[in-house]
């Protein structure tokens, strides 16, 4: 398909600048904020933080199983604690004590998964963290949310440090597009935000990919005059649902989109509600595919596999194809 993504957009910061600046802006005014990290302050931005608040940080070194249960202690006595970490270690090693100490003790850390998807590119799966949508989404009170750009990750951060409950934020690590300009939907977790508005296809785009399907509408409305939505569902848990109904019951057809592997991510979940719910559209989920990652850069893999401008424009041409 070619290298249609490339390093050379429009772009603000990487959301974890973002990220670190909003919680500096917290822990001006709150010292109850309190940031754990894995040996990971230098990949999370948070160098800054910690030489401002030395005493608001907790280093416990590439261990994320006590990461987890730290966070969860400090949680429990008042503290608001953000838990910074890798997001391919941070739910596959430590994922019992987000089951247990976070998500069933009802302690409300927020967990920052840095470094997400296919962030760390060439250091292939072991570094690749495909799979935490489906681990967290079968735990229950946990919530999880992906932001796709600067304005949506200092919303999440603004929001979850109001939360009194366990959450789960997920953040890639290259600079952002700025997606506000092409919607006037506020951010709200749990809801989704409409990017671009559209009849003929709807793309359910989450993090990253969110970008991608922006540049395929748009190369879809200017060669063949289709009007294609564009969702940011940022939160996969809860989904929102209402907004879900709305374009099964007013676009022709659903195209979902996501970092993560086809199982068990956001596109299951999109069709499990759908196919319950009795809306029966042509549906499809882009993702990765059930195999292990072919081995590059972010934008190599997002090419490789279909998440590009061309490649999401042509899986929904094939899709409204099959209408007709």
């Amino acid at each position: 398909m070619g290298n249609v993504l490339t390093d050379d957009l429009q772009v603000t910061k990487p959301n974890l600048e973002v990220f670190s600046a909003t919680l500096q802006h917290l822990a001006t005014g709150d010292r109850n904020v309190v940031v754990i990290t894995s040996d990971s302050r230098g990949s999370g931005k948070l160098v800054p933080f910690g030489k401002k608040y030395p005493t608001q940080m907790v280093e416990v070194g590439i261990a994320e199983q006590n990461l987890v249960g730290v966070a969860a202690g400090l949680a429990s006595t008042g503290k608001k604690a953000f838990a910074v970490s890798p997001a391919c270690f941070l739910t596959a090693r430590a994922l019992e004590q987000i089951k247990n100490d976070v998500a069933y003790s009802d302690n409300p850390v927020r967990l920052i998964g840095i470094s997400a998807g296919v962030s760390y590119g060439a250091l292939g799966s072991t570094h690749h963290s495909l799979h935490d949508f489906a681990a967290l989404r079968a735990i229950n009170n946990l919530k999880i949310v992906a932001p796709a750009d600067n304005y949506e990750t200092e919303q999440a951060i603004l929001q979850a440090y109001h939360l009194d409950q366990p959450i789960y934020l997920r953040f890639g690590k290259k600079p952002m597009p700025l997606l506000t300009e092409d919607s006037t939907d506020s951010f709200t977790l749990g809801k989704g935000r409409v990017v671009r508005r559209g009849q003929d296809l709807a793309f359910i785009a989450t993090g990253e990919t969110v970008y991608p399907a922006l540049m395929a509408a748009q190369k879809l409305k200017s060669e063949r005059n289709l009007d294609i939505a564009v969702v940011s569902m940022h939160t996969i848990k809860p989904l929102d649902t209402e907004l879900l109904q709305y374009f099964a019951a007013n676009a022709k057809a659903i195209v979902t989109v996501e970092e993560h592997s086809i199982n068990g991510g956001l596109g299951e979940a999109c069709a499990s509600f759908l196919l319950q719910h009795d809306y029966r559209k042509p549906f499809k989920i882009v993702g990765i595919p059930d195999e292990y990652t072919v081995t590059g850069s972010q934008i190599e893999i997002f090419n490789h596999y279909g998440i590009s401008e061309v490649g999401l424009a042509d899986a929904a041409l094939t899709l409204l194809n099959t209408m007709t």
